[in-house]
């Protein structure tokens, strides 16, 4: 399998400090964006704790089938996909601790969406707002489900999507890394395809441009190309939010 990837993350035109972190790890072919919260030392700091975690336990060698919850006869495929359940579980789980420890980051969170691609699949796991999308055949495809407030009342018939978009309300999470000691994680696996493009945002980008502006970007540019488009963008539009973007482009598959 080989890989193009790129990541970018900026500040954005009315933040002083970035609570982003996103983590690109061409050689295990993993790809991480965490959108931290909790001031200006907490949220950078959760994010942090969750990509240095979802790396540690995936660059782990071996797991006992009990720590990942499985019986010991299951495939690749449930190994993997509860690997990188368990990872991300484990870094809420150290957000919380740490948050409880330490008065200064009381109420820290983040969300986090990462992609781990394995054996011809991708196992994309998410929690919170940020976002994956996959581009194919021309199309862009949201594949991860927002957590948050407004997407519970879209989905309730109460707001309309482009309602939702300009709502007071739209920044409110209802699922994130360190609110709560374990947290349900959204996971999916997909077989890739050569062609195939793979898109990671924070909500900073994903506010300020439409879904098929995204999938145009990408689908024009390189990936490095396309990364720094979207944030000039984002940028141009008022970078009201820190702004991150991954792209992983499938170039070869076995």
């Amino acid at each position: 399998m080989r890989i193009t990837s790129c990541g970018m993350t900026d500040v954005g035109v009315k933040r002083t400090n970035n609570e982003d972190n996103y983590l690109i790890n061409d050689e295990m072919q993993l790809f991480v964006v965490c959108d931290g919260m909790g001031g200006h030392v907490g949220g950078e700091f959760a994010s942090a704790i969750a990509v240095n975690t979802v790396e540690e336990v995936l660059s782990a060698v071996e797991f006992q089938p009990a720590e990942l919850g499985l019986g010991g006869d299951e495939g690749p495929v449930e190994v993997a996909r509860e690997k990188l359940r368990y990872a991300v579980r484990l870094a809420g789980r150290r957000i919380f601790e740490k948050a409880a420890e330490e008065h200064e980051y009381k109420g820290m969170g983040t969300t986090c969406v990462a992609i781990l691609v394995d054996g011809g699949n991708a196992y994309v796991a998410h929690v919170g707002d940020s976002r994956g999308y996959i581009v194919r055949d021309g199309a862009i495809e949201q594949m991860t489900e927002d957590h948050s407030l407004v997407n519970e009342k879209i989905k309730a018939g109460l707001l309309t999507p482009e309602e939702a978009r300009h709502h007071k309300l739209k920044n409110i999470i209802t699922r994130s890394l360190g609110y709560m000691e374990d947290v349900d994680v959204d996971l999916q696996v997909r077989a890739v395809r050569r062609n195939d493009r793979f898109v990671l945002c924070s909500d900073g980008l994903s506010n300020l441009i439409e879904t098929a502006e995204i999938g145009a970007m990408v689908l024009d540019h390189s990936p490095q190309v396309a990364a720094r488009r979207l944030i000039e963008t984002a940028c141009a539009r008022g970078g009201d939010d820190n702004i991150t973007v991954v792209i992983a482009r499938i170039d070869e598959v076995p």
